[in-house]
């Protein structure tokens, strides 16, 4: 049987109401200039009218009435003379077209001296590196013309460029990393340090846009994300980069945020994640977030290497299985894990040779987030003992079928201690922190199109999904509630979304609890084997 064809207005509309849209540009850009000279007088005559009426205002009421006969007896002499409305009439017309002109001044054809002389030191920098001896009509040359080389260039208002395309000559290698590198390490010197640069090469045009990025907002505080299920917002990026957006809450104020999302579960290509940044760099925060967007709809498995106790606010809460900070702890907590991970999908198995669909308990995803497994591998090898990473095979090989999610965060000094199958398994990276082009292409894979800064806030670095591009991120700020240095603001959006602590079956459930923080201490419960809905907290 034929298809029948689409109508019209469907198979064209879009068209249809992009050629009506330029009709109705064209023609409204047509009537405003036909209309300019009226449009004009009638600005001129406003501003006559504004000024008379000041003028009467401003006059002391005394004196008003021999002002209104000056003008009466002016209006009767024009009006007795000769020709006199018809003069009067082209008089004001005139008045009128002179004080209703455009009054902005224009602006500046091209730029100006300092801006020239900048656009020429820079065209003189790349003169070694765009040139070649044997070249006939070379683009560059020492003391050439940059208006070839820069066809398009935007300046702010202290005088630093903020876009700037560069054309260079066909010859250049610019498919070698090194090359371009160099090229980019110039240009960020001689347009400004101190700000981070977005570099987009145009192989096929042999051309470079420099473009000014914006630093990311730090303001975001924790809150509940518009997300489905198995998506995790990791932070927010630049809007050229996303195209999706998230609406947000800035107190009373909402906007539109690209986001980075991090998506798991049974079909994702990236099912676990690995941070990497300095000390302080926001890795903590990075995983406290995960762990609140988490407990929306799964169960939350902390081991903390550090022993700093950053963690103590999900202690007990609903859906947390249990905060480890020493390694007995650890190694019980990560070998229920791997059991746990087989017996879903033996279960699983099951169901599914049954012809049924796998038991519920083996769908509610459960995350199993480490911070600083470093300090347990040390331990570990002292004290004789398993590391603790080595039972992280399991859940890494085969979490993403049992609806298991491995988060795993280290810092740059410890990064030779993480073993084979966590730098195998977690495709998805991020880096945090103040860091190289050379640091972040070692742990991401790939290097960023951007300009990593000296100095950034916490929280702030970079993130790449598998094989996908780099992207800035920020994390939002999602700080330990229970530290006295944390703000009112952001402690209270932390402790709004925590769920509720676990309570026994014969007792009351406890309100959510808000500060003090010395009632918000969590209980302490003594380390045995891991059952799920478990809660244990062993001090290292």
């Amino acid at each position: 049987m034929a298809r029948r064809p689409l109508p019209r207005i469907l198979s064209n509309g879009s068209a249809q109401i992009a050629r009506s849209r330029e009709l109705a540009r064209t023609a409204a850009d047509s009537a405003t200039d036909v209309l300019h000279p009226l449009i004009t007088i009638a600005r001129g005559l406003r501003r006559l009218a504004s000024a008379g009426r000041r003028r009467v205002a401003e006059t002391p009421k005394d004196k008003r009435g021999p002002l209104l006969f000056m003008v009466a007896s002016a209006i009767l002499v024009v009006a007795l003379m000769p020709y006199g409305p018809l003069l009067a009439a082209v008089t004001l017309m005139a008045a009128a077209a002179w004080h209703g002109r455009d009054r902005t001044p224009p602006e500046p054809d091209g730029p100006d001296e300092t801006q020239t002389q900048r656009l020429q030191s820079l065209h003189e920098a790349l003169v070694p590196y765009f040139s070649k001896a044997e070249d006939p009509a070379p683009l560059y040359a020492h003391g050439g013309d940059w208006e070839k080389t820069f066809p398009s260039y935007e300046f702010d208002d202290t005088g630093r460029l903020t876009h700037l395309v560069i054309r260079y000559p066909a010859y250049f290698t610019d498919g070698e990393a090194a090359a371009r590198g160099r090229i980019e390490k110039l240009l960020t010197a001689k347009s400004g340090r101190g700000r981070e640069y977005h570099f987009g090469w145009d192989e096929e045009g042999n051309q470079v846009t420099v473009t000014t990025l914006p630093p990311l907002p730090t303001d975001t505080a924790a809150q509940r994300f518009v997300t489905a299920p198995g998506e995790t917002v990791l932070g927010f990026t630049d809007p050229t980069e996303i195209q999706r957006t998230l609406p947000l809450s800035y107190g009373e104020e909402q906007r539109d945020v690209p986001p980075v999302v991090w998506r798991t579960g049974i079909r994702s290509t990236e099912p676990h994640l690995l941070a990497v940044g300095q000390p302080g760099s926001g890795t903590s925060t990075l995983l406290r977030s995960i762990a609140l967007q988490a407990l929306q709809h799964g169960d939350v498995l902390v081991v903390e290497g550090g022993g700093t106790g950053e963690y103590a606010c999900l202690t007990g809460r609903d859906g947390v299985l249990a905060v480890e900070c020493g390694l007995a702890g650890a190694l019980a907590s990560l070998e229920w894990a791997a059991h746990e991970t087989e017996r879903r999908l033996i279960a699983a198995n099951r169901a599914r040779q049954e012809g049924h669909p796998p038991p519920e308990d083996t769908r509610r995803p459960l995350w199993i987030l480490l911070d600083r497994p470093s300090a347990f591998t040390h331990l570990a090898a002292a004290d004789d003992r398993t590391d603790p990473q080595a039972l992280l095979q399991v859940p890494l090989r085969h979490g993403r079928a049992a609806h298991v999610t491995v988060v795993v965060a280290e810092q740059f000094d410890a990064m030779d201690t993480l073993s084979d199958a966590v730098l195998q398994h977690t495709r998805a990276r991020a880096v945090l922190g103040p860091v190289t082009a050379q640091q972040v292409e070692a742990v991401l894979g790939a290097p960023p199109h951007t300009t990593p800064a000296g100095q950034v806030p916490p929280g702030r670095g970079y993130a790449r999904l598998g094989v996908g591009p780099v992207h800035r991120l920020q994390v939002p700020a999602t700080p330990d509630p229970y530290d006295d240095a944390t703000s009112d603001a952001h402690r209270q959006a932390v402790l709004a979304l925590l769920p509720l602590r676990s309570t026994p079956a014969d007792a009351q459930p406890q309100q959510q609890e808000q500060l003090p923080l010395q009632e918000q201490e969590p209980e302490r419960v003594p380390s045995e084997s891991l059952p799920a809905k478990a809660v244990v907290v062993e001090q290292a």
